[in-house]
């Protein structure tokens, strides 16, 4: 258990054996090199356990990143870390701007937390071939003078750099930006639908399946039927991104990359 006080950092044995919470280790005649951090193995394997069950949704099963959360094992906070100062102290008070919860956990399970992080990011810095992270330096070495012609070419029947596009920089940063490029969700779609009677009815796609199709007209009224009983034209906007993905070369990727993170501005044209 780790016990901060204003100027001592307490380390306490791990109650199943002799092995200390922490040693350090320093590459001989190198003290600039950050000290290794080790951990007991029984602290470890509590600890995956745990982060398995709270934290692999958002960093991943082994703290390399997942669907919401960073890599850990790159993280300048893990790096800076000493024992859970800094790791414990996000743990208990969250991250609420970033969307991470406050959990209120034993010490004894924020230690094995800590312990299984710095393990993993341990064995992350061994590893060659390659990061699995992506920084936001990586996507800002297109030319964004290409990629806004590229935009103006293929983007501006949906979307404008003053409309809703306008401050996307802001909203999002990195790989964020770019999954929203790539791969669009919560598009909202438009559909037409003819019933039998040769009436049409229009508005905002609902629900669609091999069954039933629904929508939402302009009123806000809700509307389905049968799909096999009707005629309907879907007009979705997240096709063109679904056909650019084929089409996309490395260079145009990162030339709107550089475009897009240039849309500071949160003010859309009037």
């Amino acid at each position: 258990m780790v016990v901060r006080s204003n100027s001592v950092l307490f380390l306490m044995v791990f109650a199943t054996g002799c092995a200390p919470l922490l040693a350090q280790q320093s590459a001989p005649g190198n003290s600039a090199k950050p000290k290794l951090q080790t951990f007991a193995p029984g602290l470890v394997e509590q600890g995956q356990t745990l982060f398995l069950q709270n934290c692999a949704f958002c960093h991943g099963r082994d703290a390399g990143g997942g669907e919401t959360g960073p890599d850990l094992t790159r993280s300048k906070l893990v790096a800076d870390d000493v024992a859970g100062d800094k790791i414990g102290a996000v743990v208990r008070n969250g991250r609420p701007e970033k969307g991470m919860p406050r959990f209120s956990l034993p010490e004894n399970d924020i230690n094995a937390l800590v312990a299984f992080i710095h393990t993993a990011k341990n064995k992350a810095d061994t590893q060659t071939g390659g990061r699995r992270g992506v920084d936001v330096a990586d996507l800002q070495t297109g030319n964004a003078a290409q990629g806004k012609e590229y935009f103006a070419q293929h983007c501006t029947s949906c979307h404008s750099a003053t409309g809703d596009l306008a401050g996307v920089a802001t909203r999002y940063q990195g790989l964020k930006l770019e999954q929203r490029l790539l791969y669009p969700h919560n598009a909202e779609a438009n559909v037409a639908v003819t019933l039998r009677s040769g009436q049409t009815v229009s508005g905002k796609l609902i629900y669609l399946d091999e069954f039933t199709i629904g929508l939402r007209d302009a009123s806000g009224w809700y509307h389905s039927w049968p799909a096999a009983q009707v005629k309907y034209k879907v007009d979705d906007p997240a096709e063109a991104h679904v056909t650019l993905l084929g089409e996309y070369s490395d260079a145009d990727i990162h030339n709107l990359m550089a475009f897009l993170q240039t849309l500071h501005s949160q003010t859309p044209a009037q």
